[in-house]
């Protein structure tokens, strides 16, 4: 116990952690917590993207959801690996969950998560043809960057290092949700990406979950939280309003 609450004192100050063996149990449960989180979207996500690849109109966007799914498995791969430091079989972990489960398209946007996984909310909706998949990924991939510029301020410095590699190339994909949707847009699909936006909008919006101030507080002291949910909420509305004043598209959150 003493020597936990050194530790905890050394992260307080600003601290980092670099081995599984200096870990304490707290800590370690909330680390494992945070990595399969990203891992499980990072695979679920894949999976979805996977279903639309032929959707693409041409042979740039289908090279492009490719592209995707291959670097989210592969960003998946990165942290799972770190996982395995700690004992999680990787080889069973990766393959016996099912990513491409779906809740009914109707399904009221909420924060509740798969039974099955630990899944961000939003990708337990499906996606509904190729121009739901491209503002999908806009609306998400923007969610992911605010999420991955917390992440990469964790104070276990292997995961820290994993996500400074991660977060450029999905900024990458957000950005090509973003040529995608000007190509949408100058082929007359303004109705259906805005009816998209309505859908997403919300269940993106939910995933940034609110914990107690006493949590809150406990995450930040150990160096795992900078920022609650309601200011990671509050960036992402900036971001994605500025891309869609850069679209020239205007939406209001109902």
């Amino acid at each position: 116990m003493s020597e936990e609450m050194n530790i905890t004192e050394y992260l307080a100050r600003g601290g980092r952690l670099t081995n599984p063996a200096n870990v304490p149990p707290r800590y370690r449960a909330e680390l494992m917590k945070i990595m399969a989180t990203f891992v499980d979207s990072e695979l679920a996500g894949a999976a979805g993207f996977a279903d639309v690849i032929n959707a693409g109109p041409g042979i740039k966007e289908r090279i492009a959801a490719a592209r995707i799914v291959l670097e989210k498995t592969d960003n998946a791969d990165r942290v799972l690996r770190i996982m395995g430091e700690f004992g999680a079989d990787t080889d069973r972990y990766a393959t016996h969950h099912p990513w491409t489960d779906r809740l009914p398209r109707d399904t009221a946007p909420g924060s509740t998560r798969s039974a099955h996984d630990m899944r961000l909310s939003v990708l337990n909706y499906p996606l509904d043809g190729w121009t739901d998949a491209v503002v999908m990924n806009l609306c998400m991939g923007l969610g992911v960057c605010v999420q991955l510029d917390e992440m990469v301020k964790c104070s276990y410095q292997p995961l820290a290092d994993a996500i400074r590699t991660v977060l450029p190339v999905e900024r990458r994909h957000a950005e090509l949700a973003e040529e995608g949707i000007v190509r949408l847009l100058e082929s007359g699909g303004t109705d259906a990406v805005a009816e998209s936006l309505a859908y997403w909008h919300p269940r993106v919006s939910a995933m940034f979950g609110d914990i107690s101030a006493g949590r809150m507080a406990q995450l930040r002291d150990w160096g795992l939280r900078d920022q609650p949910g309601p200011n990671l909420r509050a960036l992402w509305q900036e971001r994605l309003d500025q891309a869609l004043d850069r679209l020239g598209l205007t939406f209001r959150a109902a």
